[in-house]
């Protein structure tokens, strides 16, 4: 029988509170509510507990797969392929910009000048120049970036998250994997895309149910202090408070045995049970913590939103969570600004802003998977929603390019030192071994041993493949 605790309100001074919630200051409905689920885009808390348990009853498409876990860098905005990754030096001017390639650890492999320690790393990672579709909104775009399939409702700047849509990886991966060492499976940081306001599509699980959305970490990433976000203790009630989390179980049993029969009773089932347990896990906490790195490592990632999330991910991971999400910050109108999406000033603002974190946080990361033995089975993700154009515009801006833009990959069974396609002489198009985002999601997939080709039940009990595309095969060690 499930245990039960009755409605409780805070606003009475009985000493049936007093008796039942010693430790938690007389908690009510509203604040278990309140950690029990945040809603839509975010980890209902039971649904987390509970996936792990109904895991084994799917007829999960589980085979070997080289690496354990992913980390997805989202470089919100549309990264400049020509500035970045695929540099023209031979093209014109107005196509060709200011950045100028330099030599990386991989002969004849040349990258930006503004990232000069991810050149330094091209032996652990793949670069992918030829990647395609053909959709220049953000909202889709990003969403076929991301689920591996573009979007099957209508798009615009306020289109958001649906339950009719396709599942993110994290959330397939939570679904057929699993959690380790009792860590959430998939966790976002520091916050979904939403420039404008709505949370874009593509950044949960969709049909899939909230059983399986992202586990959100939020706080402030500059003075690395982050919390829980859906786990987090009602205000005034910390940890220290809980530490007898049994004895509050058991006042919850005998709030049951007392109140069962009243109408505003509601159900503490087990799953609620164990993730009571999460909310004090010392292992959650001890993740979270970027106190327990130095200085030096927090400058070493850069001491900025993008830099301090990547170096969370790393902890994450170390502790267990199979795969997390960073996105770079933008609000059109607050932290960020514009990100990568530069319509205007792109060069100065690649030069000041965008570049130099981006190689710190990539480069760190890179470095320290590899150097604590992690790389090979930890597959790491950088990439945007689609490229720049060629040619500049009239306010010394690129805009939307998604016929030919690129895409880095290492570690988890990943090549290094490699280049997969080739785009033209002013990179606008593929003319080499294209690729699709749903090849890209297949491969993903595949390096974390999950079968691509199986099958997912939608809303209508449509069958829909994990993903549509294939492995990109010559990428894989």
């Amino acid at each position: 029988m499930p245990r039960t605790f009755a409605a409780y309100d805070s606003n009475r001074n009985d000493s049936l509170g007093e008796s039942l919630f010693p430790l938690s200051s007389r908690i009510t409905r509203r604040d278990w509510i309140r950690i029990g689920g945040i809603g839509l885009g975010g980890l209902s808390l039971p649904g987390l507990i509970a996936a792990d348990s109904a895991r084994s009853s799917q007829g999960d498409p589980i085979r070997a797969g080289k690496a354990k876990a992913a980390i997805i860098l989202f470089l919100n905005g549309g990264p400049s392929q020509l500035d970045m990754w695929d540099l023209k030096p031979d093209a014109p001017e107005e196509i060709r910009g200011t950045f100028r390639p330099i030599a990386t650890s991989t002969p004849g492999v040349l990258i930006s000048e503004g990232l000069p320690r991810t050149a330094r790393l091209s032996d652990k990672y793949s670069i992918i120049r030829s990647l395609c579709h053909e959709d220049a909104d953000h909202p889709t775009a990003a969403y076929w970036m991301m689920i591996g399939s573009p979007i099957g409702r209508r798009g615009g700047a306020d289109v958001t998250m649906n339950r009719v849509d396709r599942p993110h990886p994290g959330s397939v991966v939570a679904k057929f994997r699993g959690s380790i060492g009792g860590m959430p499976p998939f966790v976002l940081v520091p916050e979904a895309i939403s420039p404008i306001g709505v949370e874009r599509p593509g950044q949960f699980a969709g049909f899939l149910g909230p059983a399986y959305d992202p586990w959100r970490i939020v706080g402030d990433p500059i003075h690395a202090r982050f919390h829980v976000g859906a786990l987090s203790l009602p205000e005034g009630v910390g940890v220290e408070r809980l530490a007898d989390r049994r004895g509050l179980l058991a006042a919850l049993d005998a709030c049951s045995k007392a109140l069962a029969d009243s109408p505003s009773a509601v159900t503490l089932d087990s799953a609620q049970a164990r993730a009571f347990d999460l909310i004090t896990s010392s292992r959650v906490q001890k993740a979270l913590d970027l106190s327990a790195e130095s200085s030096a490592t927090h400058d070493r990632y850069g001491r900025t939103i993008f830099g301090q999330s990547t170096l969370l991910a790393r902890r994450l991971i170390e502790s267990g969570v199979r795969l997390v999400h960073v996105n770079w910050v933008r609000h059109d109108d607050g932290p960020g600004g514009q990100g990568y999406d530069t319509h205007r000033n792109h060069l100065s603002f690649c030069k000041s802003d965008l570049f130099p974190p981006t190689d710190a946080a990539f480069g760190s990361l890179i470095e320290d998977l590899s150097d604590r033995g992690l790389l090979d089975e930890t597959l790491v993700v950088l990439m945007g929603e689609f490229g720049r154009t060629p040619r500049f515009n009239k306010d010394g801006g690129r805009d939307h390019w998604p016929r030919c833009f690129s895409a880095i990959l290492a570690g988890g069974g990943v090549r290094g030192g490699y280049v997969h396609g080739a785009s033209d002489r002013i990179g606008a198009s593929a003319t080499r071994d294209p690729a699709t985002p749903a090849d890209l999601i297949a491969t993903l997939y595949h390096a974390l041993g999950v079968d691509h080709h199986a099958w997912l039940r939608d809303l209508q009990n449509r069958p829909l493949r994990i993903a549509e595309g294939e492995p990109i095969a010559d990428l894989m060690a």
